[in-house]
């Protein structure tokens, strides 16, 4: 809380009324421009607290009218009626007239950003700019005039466009950005653009005149018409974010225009602004676009041209301001976020922005309106000025300047003092319940109080008073420049540079406490218990022992930054281990004797290591989220209980942080020992009315309040209002009168119990007997979460109910819900808190509900608990009905949708009431209750009509019954189809005989078994029929019968046993009958679920009428599988491949055996083949496990592709033979794929002699169509090697095998041999053919014509003819018949031919191809890998 000092000016006697106020920007200097009819004009400087300063005093016959400070040096223009514009300086009082240039009023001076501009503007439009120097010195005349032939109204200066913050960027490149650092880097400017620094200030500006008109001048002095708008210019504003240039005249119009790169304007809106317009109309804008107007009404009007929107803000008569007081003018001071307003009735009205960061309200929400500060006269001007921001009233008569000061408190020894104006005191000793009032003839900036002394200071001077019955007297006063002071029994404690002064109450020192320059300035002093503590400005901390004669120092200076080097200064110290309150958000604890510093960090909630507690973490941990993002403002230690800590701290807003639900101030109070640290010991919201922390003394906490808030209802009636009000601590409410022995034992319980010693804890309360005390340690329990130590507290209580609840708690699995019904129990309020953090909306949603808390009830169901959001809605409404507000429980018993039937039951008693809502409803529910309400009141029109809109036609035709309009009963059946309609008038029907109606109506009602009933007592058999085929098997069965014993109509019957689902009295009655169609019909529907003598007796029936297929199909799904597949037999019936897999029976039957299973699968597969479905009779053997049987059909088959398959997946020894075999009959020469699975089978197989006879099958291919004998000894080697692996049946014919095999390869290698041979050693060659030829068994291992073609050929290249065709001759001898053009080339032939002269002979080979020797090699089979192959199998 803050009260305003003023001081008023202390103007010189020749100096009149002042006219106009202005501030320095940053220095405590007042200009005021003051009138006398006598004199002329006076200008004058003051300072802080309205000292005059003579030296810069300016008088001229004629009136000032405009005064504008440079913003930075104390230079101060002025401009005159008469155009004359002077500099002023201060506090020199050098005057420098500007050269003449204006001979009219001046209305314009404004300074550039930096100062460097100076602008000049006059009645007559005459508008001159002037530069100035850095030392503030005026540079020769004026570089830029413009006439714009209207008087000129106002003027500002268009900010510089940002340039890249060079200071950022400084630290950036230091931190080793190196993008950063490369900006700086001059060297490399040319890799990108330049670093932008930005002009030093903005040097267009823009000037309005009185016509309306803006115009532009730039940076060179060139002038442009922007914008012209209707009527005088009365302000111009420009929003630097949106870069928007506001326009306001005299009669009010706001206009907004975009500027554009050339100086163009586009009007973006216009407004007229509600309020009285003229040149009254005080108005002022704020960085953040919010355009305020004082307009002389009672009301000041805001527009917040950002958000475009506009709200009001007016005087409120409880604070002390009168009924049709007016606003004259308004100022605003962004440093404080202040709103300042004078009013015609010398009050000044101030409104705080105030931040909410728990709250989502609207803008006019966050101005809270402050207590008045009053002066004399009409306040006609405001204005916030100076870097301490003061602010200067000008009341026509004089000019005051006010200085915000925080009000002073101070609690010592049970003695209270709360500051109520500059000179008042509030004094409350709460020994004697007594209050006492002190008036001071200064401004009192300080106070100290102990028991029998009260010490009040300025800064300059020191008075003390001592109590005296109902008054305080004088007993000594002295000056003394001290901002701080602290007393301690007889002794004052000031300070001045580098010492403490101790002074007696006189002000005579007695003794200085030096500091040296190391330690500082001794800025903050603390007394509790006989130490002094001192806080300096560089952070260093000294104590010294005030319990002897003199002050010794108890310690040497500590310097805090050595142990936090970003500490920062000190804000306050409070001595007991010794703690400080740095400016940041914490705090810090230094334990002298153990020169340790220690420190909570209020925005995170905790210590560096985190909150001692006990070591149970479930139980003790606290929900640190509530001390978390809070700031400390104020702290003290308790006077007599050296452990205890407290601390008031304020939420900050943080955008990462919900501050939904949090409190916004919350005193916090700790334990602090050496051997434990600090320990949490509880925290307390601050109550609503109360200012601020004050202290803490055990078992109170002291707050100072707002006027009114009494301290205790029994307190006695004072003429001044109370100023401290003091709180139990929550440990001990209930026990504030007790005795030091059970507060003592309290605080031990407390202690022990939050560091889990609970030995301790016991042993402290052992001897403690009041229920009362044991409340409180249950209430301590809650705070801990020692459900266990509350058991016990309960017990000592005899609270039976409480133990009770808190044992059926148990089966919650929260430990915070266990707590919650321990507080619930304990009367106490923490249970909402403890059920929000664990997550238990559904229990927090009744508790709401049993505290009679229905709208966060609802809240916390529409939001969380929306499980249970009907039950709690329903519950409100009853609750709501219970107090009598029908209106709104009719309202929550619609959103519980309960309404249908409770807001009858609730509006019964008014039937207007009901009627009216149940036709606004329009819900068919009600109006059928509403029809049946009125029907029971005889009220038959209405509630047709409601049955109507109901649509219920039960009850419609009911009701038509009922009056005995059963034709339109039967109109409405009959169009509507309702059931329940048509079944009441058909019972209606059958009471008056009408048959056929009936069975209508019963039957549109589905009700076929009445309809049945009536058409066999009645014997319509023909309606019969068709109703049984609708209804059900049981009616249907009941009409079969019907039919049977009446012996008429004998199919029908079959059909209806047939649809009724009995086959076999169907079959019966059909058999009995002869009805063979029928019996067809009945066939179709049996299935394997069928009864198998029934399926029998129907296969007999089909077979003797030649129906063989059905017959077969009823035999397979009564399971008679062999006579099914003899009767397939016996009449050529094809098995189809479903037919085939029906008379499969799967191996988790148990109707057949595994044995005869597969026997019955065989002879499926033996039928198959007989029909030559080779591919069937396959898949069964393969099912009956016979994979030979199942392979041999597959080879019937020829499908080559499958037989491959089917041989790799058998892995079999005889099927791989088999498929080989099989493959072998194939043309395997031109398919080398079918090759390689012969030689795979054969050799997977093991039939090696097989694969030996392959071999020598393709080494005689090879010679026979490709005459390639290299190939052929390949082939014929890789059979001896199988052949020799082999073991044959008889050792003899293997050896004599293996012999005739090797002379074969010995043959064919001779002649491969003399073949190669023939191109190095021709003659050898021949040779060796030659007698090649004379072996007796040659072929076929050799060809004879192969050998003799050779030597042919030979002989022709030779050029010897005759020899070669003595060779051809002996060729012809041995084989008659041969083609001699498949062994000689037709080229040596021809020459032959031509050589002898004789004709050759072309004859035919039989068996033999016409190929030459191709080569093969685009068909030769590579054996050697297949070979390699076989052996790796």
């Amino acid at each position: 809380m803050a009260v305003y000092f003023d001081h008023r000016i202390d103007s010189p006697e020749s100096s009149g009324g002042p006219s106009q106020v202005a501030w320095h920007p940053t220095q405590p200097v007042l200009a005021v421009a003051s009138n006398s009819p006598t004199t002329g004009g006076n200008i004058d400087l003051y300072l802080q607290q309205g000292e005059h300063v003579g030296s810069c005093h300016v008088d001229r016959p004629f009136q000032p009218t405009v005064l504008c400070w440079h913003p930075t040096k104390p230079l101060l223009a002025l401009g005159w009626e008469t155009g004359e514009v002077l500099l002023l300086t201060h506090p020199s009082g050098e005057q420098t007239p500007l050269p003449v240039t204006h001979t009219a009023c001046i209305t314009l001076l404004e300074w550039s950003s930096s100062g460097s501009r100076l602008i000049t503007g006059d009645q007559m439009g005459v508008l001159a700019l002037w530069k100035v120097d850095a030392r503030g010195r005026l540079q020769g005349s004026h570089i830029v005039k413009h006439d714009y032939t209207k008087p000129l109204t106002y003027c500002i200066f268009r900010p510089a466009p940002p340039g890249e913050d060079v200071a950022m960027l400084a630290r950036a490149a230091v931190g080793g950005d190196e993008s950063a650092l490369d900006m700086f880097n001059w060297r490399k400017a040319g890799n990108g653009p330049p670093l932008k620094m930005g002009p030093q200030e903005g040097l267009v500006f823009y000037v309005g005149t009185a016509d309306g008109k803006v115009h532009c001048v730039d940076e060179h002095g060139r002038s442009s018409p922007v914008l012209s708008v209707d009527g005088s210019i009365q302000k111009l504003f420009y929003l630097k974010r949106r870069e928007v240039l506001a326009v306001v005249t005299e009669t009010l119009l706001l206009s907004q225009y975009t500027l554009g790169p050339e100086g163009g304007a586009q009007e973006l809106m216009k407004v007229k602004l509600s309020g009285k317009g003229g040149q009254s109309a005080d108005i002022v804008s704020t960085e953040t676009g919010l355009l305020i107007t004082a307009t002389g009404e009672q009301v000041i009007r805001l527009w917040d041209l950002e958000r475009d929107d506009n709200y009001v803000l007016s005087l409120d008569e409880s604070l002390g301001f009168e009924k049709g007081e007016v606003l004259n003018c308004v100022s605003y001071c962004t440093a404080k976020e202040i709103l300042a307003a004078g009013t015609n009735r010398g009050r000044i009205a101030l409104w705080r922005m105030v931040s909410q960061p728990n709250t989502r309200t609207d803008t006019k929400a966050q101005w809270k309106l402050q207590t008045p500060t009053e002066i004399e006269g009409n306040v006609t001007q405001l204005q916030w000025g100076s870097n301490l921001n003061l602010l200067a009233a000008n009341s026509v008569t004089t000019v005051l300047i006010l200085c915000e000061h925080v009000m002073s408190a101070h609690f010592g020894q049970q003695v209270a003092a709360v500051q109520l104006t500059p000179s008042q005191l509030s004094l409350t000793m709460f020994n004697t319940n007594s209050h006492l009032t002190l008036r001071s003839d200064m401004h009192i900036k300080g106070v100290c109080v102990t028991k029998d002394t009260v010490t009040v200071w300025n800064g300059k001077q020191v008075t003390v008073y001592e109590p005296s019955g109902a008054t305080l007297r004088n007993t000594g006063s002295f000056l003394c420049e001290s901002q701080v002071l602290a007393v301690h029994d007889e002794n004052i404690y000031t300070v001045e540079p580098n010492r403490v002064q101790v002074r007696t109450p006189q002000g005579t020192v007695k003794q200085l406490l030096a500091f040296s320059e190391a330690e500082g300035n001794p800025v903050l002093l603390s007394v509790c218990q006989g130490y002094l503590v001192v806080g300096t400005d560089t952070a260093h901390i000294k104590v010294f022992d005030l319990t002897r004669r003199e002050a010794k120092a108890h310690c040497s200076a500590k310097n805090l930054v050595d142990l936090t080097p970003n500490l920062g200064a000190l804000k306050s110290v409070k001595y007991k281990l010794c703690s400080c309150n740095s400016p940041d958000h914490r705090m810090y604890f230094y334990d002298v004797e153990m020169d340790t510093l220690s420190h909570f960090d209020f925005f995170t909630g905790r210590p560096p290591s985190g909150i001692s507690q006990a070591d149970d973490t479930e139980r003790c941990v606290r929900p640190l989220t509530e001390l978390s993002e809070r700031c400390p403002v104020s702290h003290f230690w308790d006077e007599n209980e050296p452990r205890l800590f407290v601390c008031e701290t304020v939420l900050v807003s943080s955008p990462q942080m919900d501050h939904l639900d949090r409190v916004d101030v919350l005193v916090v109070t700790f334990f602090c020992t050496q051997e434990h640290g600090l320990l949490l010991q509880d925290s307390y919201p601050k109550p609503a009315g109360l200012q601020a922390l004050l202290a803490l003394d055990v078992p109170y906490y002291y707050f100072t309040c707002k006027v009114g808030t009494m301290t205790n209802a029994s307190a006695p009636a004072a003429q001044s209002p109370h100023m401290v009000s003091r709180r139990a601590l929550r440990d001990f409410q209930g026990l504030e009168n007790c005795e030091k022995a059970t507060r003592d034992a309290m605080l031990n319980f407390s202690f022990y119990l939050t560091i889990g010693n609970m030995d301790e804890a016991f042993k402290s309360i052992k001897l403690i007997k009041s229920e009362a005390v044991w409340e409180n340690m249950a209430r301590m329990c809650v705070k801990n979460r020692r459900l266990d130590v509350a058991r016990v507290c309960l017990g000592n209580m005899g609270n039976a109910r409480a133990a009770r609840a808190l044992r059926e708690a148990e089966a919650e699995p929260e430990l915070e819900a266990r707590v919650a019904v321990l507080a619930l129990q304990l009367g106490m309020l923490d249970a909402e808190k403890l059920y929000k953090s664990c997550g238990r909306f559904d229990l927090l949603n009744k508790f709401y509900q049993a505290s009679g808390q229905w709208q966060q009830a609802v809240e916390t169901a529409e939001t969380h608990d929306r499980i249970h959001l009907r039950t709690t809605y329903y519950s409100y409404a009853k609750y709501l009905e219970a107090i009598g507000d029908k209106s709104m429980a009719l309202v929550f018993f619609e959103k519980s949708d309960t309404h249908r039937f409770e807001v009858p039951r609730m509006l019964l008693d008014d039937a207007l009431s009901l009627e009216i809502y149940v036709n606004k409803m329009k819900d068919k529910n009600i109006y059928k209750w509403w029809a049946q309400y009125l029907e029971s009141q005889s009220d038959m029109e209405s509630a047709l009509r409601y049955y109507e809109y109901a649509q219920d036609f039960l009850s419609l035709v009911r009701v038509h019954c009922y009056l005995g309009n059963i034709q339109k009963a039967s109109e409405i059946a009959n169009e509507t189809g309702n059931r329940a309609a048509s079944y009441h008038l058909a019972r209606q029907y059958e009471s008056q005989e009408e048959i056929k109606q009936s069975v209508h109506f019963y039957t549109r009602a589905q009700a076929y078994n009445n309809a049945i009933r009536l058409c066999k007592e009645n014997g319509l058999d023909d309606q019969l029929m068709n109703l049984a085929l609708l209804s059900n098997p049981e009616d249907m069965m009941e009409a079969a019968c019907y039919y049977e014993e009446k012996g008429s109509h004998m199919d029908r019957a079959v059909m209806l046993y047939h649809k009724a689902g009995h086959f076999s009295k169907a079959l019966e009655v059909a058999f009995a009958t002869e009805q063979f169609a029928a019996l067809q019909l009945i066939a179709e529907d049996l299935d394997e679920t069928s009864d198998p003598a029934l399926l029998a007796r129907c296969s007999d029936f089909f077979i003797k009428h030649g129906q063989y297929e059905k017959a077969v199909e009823l035999l397979v799904a009564a399971k008679k599988y062999h006579e099914a597949l003899q009767l397939c037999l016996d009449q050529s019936l094809t098995i189809t491949e479903d037919l085939a897999e029906s008379m499969t029976v799967t191996k988790e039957s148990k109707d057949l055996s595994e044995e005869a299973r597969k026997e019955l699968l065989e002879r499926i597969a033996d039928c198959c083949m007989r029909q030559g479905n080779y591919h069937l009779a396959t898949k069964k053997y393969t099912q009956a496990g016979n994979k030979l049987k199942a392979m041999r059909a597959l080879l019937k088959s020829g499908d080559t592709e499958k037989i491959v398959f089917f041989a790799g997946v058998s892995r079999q020894k005889e099927i791989y033979i088999m498929a080989a075999n099989y493959l072998q009959s194939l043309d395997w020469r031109k398919d080398p794929e079918i090759m390689k699975n012969i030689i795979s089978f054969y050799s997977k197989g093991r039939a090696l002699d097989l694969l030996a006879g392959f071999y020598e099958a393709c080494a005689q291919v090879e010679i026979d169509d490709y005459q390639n004998y290299e190939k052929a000894l390949g082939a014929l080697t890789e059979a001896y090697k199988c052949l020799s692996k082999a073991k044959g049946h008889s050792p003899d014919e293997h050896e004599a095998r293996m012999a005739e095999l090797q002379h074969k390869i010995t043959l064919v290698k001779r002649f491969v041999q003399a073949r190669r041979l023939y191109e190095e050693d021709p003659g050898e060659a021949v040779r060796l053919c030659e007698a090649l030829l004379e072996e007796p068994d040659l072929d076929p291992a050799v060809r004879i014509g192969d050998a003799y073609g050779f030597l042919v050929e030979h002989h022709c290249q030779r050029g010897s003819f005759q020899v070669a065709y003595r060779k051809l001759e002996d060729l012809q001898k041995l084989l008659p018949s041969l083609n001699i053009s498949y062994y000689v080339s037709q080229g040596s032939l021809d020459a032959l031919q031509r050589a002898v002269g004789v004709p050759l002979g072309r004859g035919q080979l039989s068996g033999r191809g016409d190929r030459r020797d191709s080569g093969g090699e685009e068909d030769e089979v590579e054996e050697d890998e297949a070979l390699v192959s076989h052996q790796g199998d």
